[in-house]
């Protein structure tokens, strides 16, 4: 499943450095996540470093992208080719 920034971001951008897939860029009022890109870390580290970092907790898991752990280590794999 990837994730999705939620209306209570307050658009400080330390999440977007932490993103191995270069998924997380900034949009007119918050950030946004690319869930074409968006792994939820599965393949680079244990968590998803942008919940790990955000201040705000305005990060979550995207109902409309659900994805197996196996569909995301892929995604990544392809991404990292």
């Amino acid at each position: 499943m990837a994730l999705i920034i939620t209306d209570e971001c307050i658009n400080c951008g330390s999440c977007e450095p932490e993103c191995p897939n270069e998924a997380i860029s900034a949009g007119d009022d918050i950030y946004v996540i690319d869930p074409e890109r968006c792994t939820e870390c599965v393949g680079a580290y244990d968590e998803p470093q942008c919940v790990a970092v955000c201040p705000v907790d305005c990060i979550i898991q995207d109902p409309d992208n659900e994805e197996t752990r196996e569909e995301l280590q892929a995604k990544y794999d392809k991404l990292h080719a």
